[in-house]
């Protein structure tokens, strides 16, 4: 298992962002810290200490992992980009995506703007960022303008005779509207700006300093304090976070680290100027081969599906075959992949930060493998224990059935593999042949459909997404649900043990039934644990197919029956106003103004559901 205390011994005392997991895997908080070994271990001390939501909170948490980073800067980051890749339950979730400012040149224009953004689009623009200080962005951005008389209004047309404005008279913009200031004259001073927001800002800085100085020495104090302004903006500046680059939107990070068994290859990736994870792989031992090698049999395999190639992949050393694989890539892609070991900048900082997390973390994850390798395990032996059943129970798929009396009756399946959700292999069946509220018919249907299914892949070669045989099939119900499904698996021919879940009079998961024996859940609370999770994401996942069908019927009914609303209006409605509620409050003016409507098809709606409220 893992050992959360002697994890918490081996914390460093580094910023980061660490990851906690439930028993299943399932990232259930991010949170990030100045120093990790401080942060984590305050989670675990005695729960008198902590609050009751902490409480629970470490109540759920089986396992965590962490990633180093440079600076708390950069771990807030990266937080952010975790949290909305995980959407953990514990964390507070904000839905806005638009969370941190970019500083933007606008190189779609013929003379450029330095501005603010929080939304990053495909228009020929430069895109700086993110960044966490809007502050700092607007001062940054002040500096730039007030060094370089740049362009600051949108117009990009002057017609002729043109008056200048208010910035042209206090030398804050060349006046490019009298046309007398060439593309090329004003494109000199963007280059500076460019290479300035790239990072090479010392000598701007020195200079900046002197100034400020020089000031001082004149007693000239407010201007000392601009200076002083622009000085720390710059600084701010260069405490841009190194996990994100704007320079390209796919990037990866390769960084592999030699253990006994073999080489474990880390990559990270960047996406959208931003970190979005990370994966760790283990390749054989192959002592003969030098790290390098072992990096472009990584990448040969890796890449070889040809849909997750990035533009570029960050390495540490240059290997012979790698331009060749840059070749095969950019093929692959159908666009330009670079392979290179950048020397200086955010890219530089990128790899460096991933050489750290690798020998950082190297230990953590050769544990982790290992504990799940022995938590699958455990969980297999106790069910092959408790069931008495004496074949491999890997791959575990369980089903249920969901209907309002009998009404949009479904049915849903869920897998396991070695303990783990697989959300890839679930499916969804619409009961067909069925009618009224009929659970056990139901499942014979969805059973029967599921290995005919897999009888046609065996046939024709073909995957059709049910060309894998499970190796336990759980049931929600008790005996008579189970024994409804093993009399189709036995006329189909199908060799798979058939075993019930069983709920008490609370809906709580209780026992498992087999072959008519109920056999109890209480005395192994691992596996107890991991069969009220099943019973719960197949519960989950079947009433949520149930209600969307649901929605969409009750949707189609009531607005359907209205002269003159069709589908493409109906759908313009909702999309308008929300919800059928909203619809059937809104005024026949409000109605009116919907995209898609004129006043006659209003006051159609207005009556038809004004007409509803009349009927008995």
């Amino acid at each position: 298992m893992f050992d959360i205390q002697e994890n918490l011994r081996i914390l460093p005392d580094k910023p980061g962002v660490y990851l906690y997991k439930d028993a299943f895997g399932e990232v259930i908080y991010v949170g990030k810290a100045i120093s990790l070994r401080n942060r984590v271990r305050q989670y675990f001390q005695a729960p008198e200490h902590l609050t009751p939501k902490v409480r629970a909170l470490v109540k759920d948490i089986d396992e965590f992992e962490y990633i180093i980073t440079g600076s708390e800067m950069e771990a807030l980051i990266l937080e952010n980009n975790l949290i909305k890749k995980y959407m953990p339950r514990y964390n507070v979730l904000l839905r806005d995506d638009k969370t941190y400012p970019y500083i933007k040149v606008t190189l779609d224009e013929t003379f450029p703007r330095v501005i603010k953004t929080r939304r990053v689009v495909r228009d020929g623009g430069k895109y700086f960022g993110p960044y966490t200080d809007v502050g700092s962005v607007n001062l940054i951005i002040d500096f730039l303008n007030k060094v370089y008389p740049l362009k600051k209004c949108a117009t990009q047309s002057f017609p002729e005779g043109s008056g200048h404005c208010l910035n042209y008279h206090i030398n804050l913009c060349r006046g490019v509207c009298d046309g007398k200031t060439s593309p090329e004259d004003y494109g000199e001073m963007i280059r500076e700006v460019l290479d300035f927001l790239q990072g090479n800002s010392r000598e701007m800085e020195k200079r900046l300093k002197t100034k400020m100085e020089e000031a001082s020495e004149a007693l000239d104090f407010e201007k000392a304090a601009e200076y002083r302004d622009d000085i720390i903006a710059i600084q701010m500046l260069r405490e841009k976070q190194k996990i994100v680059t704007s320079a390209s939107n796919e990037v990866d990070v390769i960084v592999s680290a030699d253990v006994d068994e073999g080489t474990n290859i880390m990559l990270f990736y960047v996406r959208d100027g931003k970190m979005t994870g990370r994966e760790s792989y283990r390749i054989g031992a192959t002592l003969e081969q030098s790290r390098e090698e072992k990096i472009a049999a990584f990448m040969k395999q890796y890449y070889c599906d040809g849909s997750l190639i990035p533009k570029e992949i960050l390495v540490e050393s240059m290997g012979e075959e790698f331009p060749a694989i840059e070749a095969w890539l950019s093929e692959m892609k159908g666009s330009k992949v670079k392979i290179f070991v950048p020397q200086k900048g955010d890219k530089k900082a990128l790899l460096e930060m991933g050489v750290l997390n690798v020998t950082q973390t190297l230990e953590t994850f050769e544990k982790r493998v290992k504990n799940r390798q022995d938590k699958t395990e455990r969980l297999e032996a106790g069910l092959q224990e408790l069931l008495g059943l004496d074949r491999e129970l890997r791959r575990i798929e369980a089903y249920d059935i969901s209907n309002t009396s009998g009404v949009h009756s479904v049915g849903g399946m869920v897998v396991f593999e070695n303990g783990m959700k697989r959300p890839k292999d679930y499916r969804k069946f619409k009961i067909k042949t069925i009618e009224g509220p009929n659970d056990y018919g139901s499942l014979q249907e969805v059973i029967y459909r599921r290995f005919k299914n897999y009888k046609e892949a065996q046939k024709t070669g073909r995957n059709n997404g049910f060309e894998r045989l499970p190796d336990l099939l759980l049931i929600d119900g008790g005996d008579k649900q189970a024994a409804a499904v093993e009399a189709v698996t036995r006329a189909m021919g199908i060799d798979v043990p058939v075993v019930g879940m069983v709920k008490d009079d609370k809906h709580r998961t209780r026992d498992l039934v087999i072959d008519g024996r109920l056999c109890g859940l209480k005395e192994n609370d691992e596996v107890f644990k991991f069969i009220y999770f099943i019973q719960e994401e197949v519960h989950r996942f079947s009433i949520d197919y149930h209600k969307s069908l649901r929605s969409k019927a009750m949707t189609k009914s009531v607005l359907d029956e209205i002269p003159g609303i069709g589908e493409k209006r109906r759908n313009q409605l909702l999309e308008h106003f929300g919800s059928v509620e909203k619809i059937k409050q809104a005024t026949v003016e409000e109605l009116e103004k919907a995209p898609g409507m004129n006043k006659r098809v209003a006051e159609a709606v207005k009556e038809h559901f004004n007409s509803k409220k009349t009927e008995p």
